[in-house]
């Protein structure tokens, strides 16, 4: 799951979603319905995800990957985590973390898109 191709892939995956480019063709940026859950970039050399993510859960990630998840670049550092994928950091725990962001920006929709998307899990 550690480079773009498998990223892809999975995100393309949830219901609903799509790709977007909104800030250059070096950024993929993951939808659904219009709101952003994932970022994919590379920054200094290396393969980044942004990803919503609970503000209590993002600090304890923070202390058990720190040299894997940092503060959301270029985003709102209390709602979103920064995944860098050279070090170690399982796949297991990537893809809750995707299912997580998704989840948290289907639950601020509208009900009625919330349903839509919800059958469809």
């Amino acid at each position: 799951m550690q480079n773009y191709l498998s990223l892809k892939e999975y995100l393309l995956s949830k219901p609903e979603s799509y790709l977007d480019h909104p800030f250059g063709d070096d950024v993929s940026v993951f939808k659904v319905k219009s709101k952003m859950f994932a970022l994919i970039a590379r920054r200094n050399g290396k393969l980044m995800l942004n990803l919503k993510c609970d503000p209590l859960e993002s600090v304890s990630l923070r202390d058990v990957f720190s040299s894997s998840i940092t503060e959301g670049y270029h985003m709102d550092k209390k709602h979103w985590i920064s995944i860098y994928f050279e070090n170690d950091i399982p796949d297991s725990e990537v893809i809750r973390l995707i299912d997580n962001s998704y989840l948290l920006v289907v639950s601020k929709m509208r009900k009625k898109d919330q349903t839509s998307i919800l059958l469809k899990l």
